[in-house]
């Protein structure tokens, strides 16, 4: 429980909130103090003011001090007018009861500092000193204890106070244990989504690639819930193409190696003489194999990034020229038509053979997949401050929920027709990993003459063209 984070996180709400609760307190007690004193320094000297005219109404009435030697009750007197008694005293004095002695914090003496009234004061004592003004000019001087003394001395005042303070301090407990219970309602309550989120990634890490998290507020945790989301999905993905590149590989490598294994039986039992004809056949199967080991090879160097490249400005249009002419003959056999509209002058810094193989690729993918009779074009130029390519073709097109996952190695749209024209489905996977070198981006669409469209784009000067993966998936037919 202790190394929790939950008991870690109950622990610093629950120490923050003490340490506002009690600097709450010590603020709060500060002020009181303060405040109090300045109550009792101004309570103070309204008395003080009270009994100063008083008294010089008395000095005035007497025409001097005289009337404090006379009679000896006139302090008395004079201190009940101006409301300094104790509030007790005045009321045994409504009363009836004798009146109470002078009180013992006032003093009063003449100009030159002579005792006239209340208790003597003590030499050196810290006092507050109040004239008694008669005409503009002092004729007494009443000596009082500093507020803070009074307030000590003063039961009711110090009730008040004491009272005050407990009151304080009680608040600032219950306050405590407010927090407490808030704090571990609230550790609780922002936790749940972080537990939930830790049994999922057990899940994840035991295999179980379909859970999910509710995502819940818009904030960090939210966030994470929906990054949680997207990695079990995309590990989801990678699992099921993974187990798809197994079964596909081993579907292309047993196909020419059932073929394989047949002739050569066939030869051994005598039913089938080695003639040119047999022989072709076998160089035909190892042919294959020897291009799905090499396709598997480039793609696995391309996820490396092992990949081979010896970049140097060349001429796209040349190269794409020599393309056409490499294959014209073939598509003449398979009763395609090849149209070409090349800019010339289409400057490019890239490698040479992996351009040549990307032509190729995109060619060969076409080749076989369209309909006879049909038309194959190649597009090449410049657009928007890019270097554009395209090859389009004549039907079939693919469907465009199969669009996404075009540039997927292995994948076809139609298994059993693509194999029959010879397709491991990886020419436009390894076609992808060409261009991206090359810091171009690819990406197919419906071809404007009825097939598929694929279009290959690179910038003319600096930058990088967003992948088509990034947006527009690009297609493959294969």
């Amino acid at each position: 429980m202790r190394s929790s984070i939950t008991f870690k996180l109950f622990l610093a709400i629950l120490a923050t909130c003490i340490v506002v609760a009690f600097a709450m307190g010590m603020a709060v007690r500060y002020s009181f103090d303060s405040g109090f004193g300045d109550y009792i320094r101004e309570r103070e000297n309204r008395r003080l003011e009270s009994l100063a005219v008083t008294l010089a109404a008395d000095y005035v009435e007497t025409g001097g001090w005289g009337f404090l030697a006379g009679r000896g009750d006139r302090w008395e007197r004079s201190l009940r007018l101006s409301r300094y008694a104790q509030p007790g005293e005045r009321d045994r004095d409504r009363r009836g009861a004798p009146p109470p002695g002078p009180p013992p914090r006032v003093t009063l003496v003449d100009a030159e500092g002579g005792w006239l009234a209340g208790p003597r004061v003590r030499p050196g004592a810290e006092l507050i000193r109040h004239p008694v003004t008669v005409d503009g000019r002092s004729v007494g001087w009443l000596l009082s204890p500093p507020p803070r003394l009074m307030a000590v001395n003063d039961e009711i005042d110090q009730r008040f106070k004491s009272r005050q303070l407990r009151a304080t301090w009680v608040i600032v407990g219950l306050s405590v244990l407010l927090a407490a219970l808030v704090s571990l309602l609230l550790a609780r309550l922002l936790l749940v989504p972080v537990r939930r989120l830790a049994q999922a990634t057990r899940r994840l890490a035991d295999g179980d690639f379909d859970i999910r998290v509710r995502v819940g507020a818009p904030d960090e945790l939210g966030r994470l819930a929906r990054d949680f989301n997207r990695l079990a999905h995309s590990l989801a993905r990678n699992a099921r193409l993974r187990r798809e590149l197994m079964a596909d590989m081993s579907h292309e490598l047993r196909t020419p190696l059932a073929v394989l294994r047949g002739e050569i039986e066939a030869l051994q039992d005598g039913l089938r003489a080695p003639d040119e004809a047999a022989l072709a056949s076998l160089a035909h199967e190892i042919g294959r194999l020897n291009r799905l080991v090499d396709d598997l090879r480039e793609l696995s160097l391309a996820d490396a990034g092992a990949l081979d490249y010896r970049m140097r400005p060349l001429d796209l249009s040349a190269l794409a020229a020599r393309a056409l002419d490499a294959v014209r003959d073939r598509y003449a056999r398979a009763g395609l038509a090849l149209d070409q509209d090349i800019e010339p002058g289409l400057r490019l810094s890239g490698d040479e053979r992996r351009l040549e193989q990307l032509l190729a690729n995109l060619l060969e993918n076409s080749l076989r997949y369209t309909d006879s009779p049909g038309r194959v074009r190649l597009r090449a130029g410049r657009r928007d401050g890019r270097i554009v390519l395209e090859v389009a073709d004549t039907a079939p097109s693919v469907a465009p929920d199969q669009l996404p996952r075009l540039f997927d190695r292995l994948y076809r749209v139609e298994s059993s027709r693509s194999r029959l024209h010879g397709g491991s489905g990886l020419g436009l996977a390894i076609c992808r990993s060409i261009v991206q070198a090359h810091g171009g981006g690819i990406s197919a669409a419906p071809s404007d003459l009825g097939g598929l469209a694929i279009r290959v784009e690179w910038p003319l000067a600096g930058g990088r063209v967003a992948d088509a993966a990034d947006g527009f998936t690009a297609m493959d037919k294969e």
